[in-house]
């Protein structure tokens, strides 16, 4: 069994292994075989692979030949966005993209565009349907499944039928999903999603682009020797693949986590809200993660935030944890409307698979201490 990591709160930007991930990984460290060679040990690493990826079309209600490896959420959205972009498609991203989709955007200006949200961070449907309007066919919607700042979830299946009613298919960045709530592809009605196996408790460096059957796929930005669709090309990083597969199979079997980790967090609100009238959570008006908080703590900067909760030993974030350990302003939060003396003292929680009850506690004490501290003193 894994060690467990107290006072660790920041599974949105990486979840501890699951103890069947470090098993199943390690048994594949210990063998050989190239999953391309026709051999009887290639054969066992091909057989391998193909089990895992049986297990991630489950959990995300998908095909099994419809997973394509890559190596992690980033590579997904770049395969996803600058193979459409390298089609001919005109890129329509939300305001509050990870940095993955908005710098492929940013990077094609006369053929991408930006669409905004609403306070209570939720896609502008109908600027969305409007600025399809004005397009040509063969556009691409990139909206993400769930905001990885602030846990707000966007109205998928509503993007997608106004995207499919423009001729437009749609992409959506579905790594904060997987472990917190369901996540069904038909469902969603998406023609690709992307996901990160170390989001929901297995290794870092592998993810997924799921595309759906019948869907014309983008343009590979690796070649070699036809891996994966010919979509990315290489020889499979066989241990992550398999520790991927396994984290799958975890969070199907432990559907009924969902529930005990949204208590959690409702717990954790509940009582920082009580404890200071000032402070308060972005987002409560939407719907969002079970597993999220994002909270202001007015006078107190975020990177003083987690220093100080650090030292106490609480882990959490502010904002995403993609910009080599830097503490920036939020652009999601920025597109929300926040003013900056608010969204510069936002900090992000974030639980899951092997919280309790006590990481919450540590929290809450901790949070308390330093607002008493220094929340008071700036808050006017």
């Amino acid at each position: 069994m894994a060690k467990r990591n107290p006072g660790y709160l920041d599974y949105n930007a990486t979840a501890p292994v699951r103890p069947e991930v470090v098993s199943a990984v390690t048994s594949v460290l210990g063998s050989s075989g190239n999953p391309s060679s026709v051999h009887s040990d290639g054969r066992d690493a091909r057989a391998r692979i193909e089990s895992a990826r049986e297990n991630i079309a489950r959990l995300v209600g998908a095909a099994s030949g419809t997973v394509i490896f890559t190596s992690g959420g980033t590579e997904a959205n770049n395969l996803a966005l600058r193979g459409s972009a390298i089609q001919g498609r005109h890129l329509v991203v939300s305001a509050v993209e990870h940095d993955s989709v908005l710098n492929i955007s940013r990077s094609v200006p006369d053929r991408s565009s930006l669409i905004p949200v609403n306070r209570d961070g939720i896609l502008d449907l109908e600027t969305l349907s409007d600025e399809l309007g004005h397009l040509p066919d063969r556009a691409m919607v990139s909206v993400m499944l769930a905001n990885n700042e602030t846990g707000i979830i966007q109205p998928i299946a509503k993007i997608a039928e106004i995207a499919k009613a423009h001729g437009a298919i749609i992409h959506c960045d579905g790594v904060q999903g997987p472990g917190k709530i369901s996540v069904d592809l038909s469902e969603l009605g998406a023609d690709m999603m992307t996901f990160s196996a170390h989001k929901f408790g297995g290794p870092q460096g592998v993810g997924a682009l799921v595309i759906r059957e019948g869907v014309e796929l983008p343009g590979a930005l690796v070649s070699g020797g036809g891996q994966e669709r010919g979509q990315r090309a290489g020889t499979e990083n066989v241990p992550g693949i398999v520790g991927f597969g396994a984290a799958a199979a975890g969070v199907i079997s432990d559907s009924a986590e969902m529930g005990r980790i949204a208590a959690l967090r409702d717990k954790l609100e509940t009582e920082v809200c009580a404890l200071e009238a000032n402070a308060f959570v972005i987002g409560m008006n939407a719907p969002r993660l079970p597993n999220t908080s994002c909270i202001v703590m007015p006078g107190v900067s975020a990177e003083t935030q987690v220093m100080s909760l650090d030292l106490a030993g609480v882990r959490v974030s502010a904002g995403a944890a993609c910009s080599s350990g830097k503490v920036s302003s939020s652009h999601v939060l920025e597109a929300m409307g926040l003013p900056e003396n608010q969204s510069g003292s936002a900090i992000r929680v974030s639980l899951g698979w092997a919280s309790q009850a006590e990481d919450v506690e540590c929290f809450v004490e901790a949070w308390q201490a330093l607002y008493r501290r220094l929340g008071n003193r700036s808050a006017a």
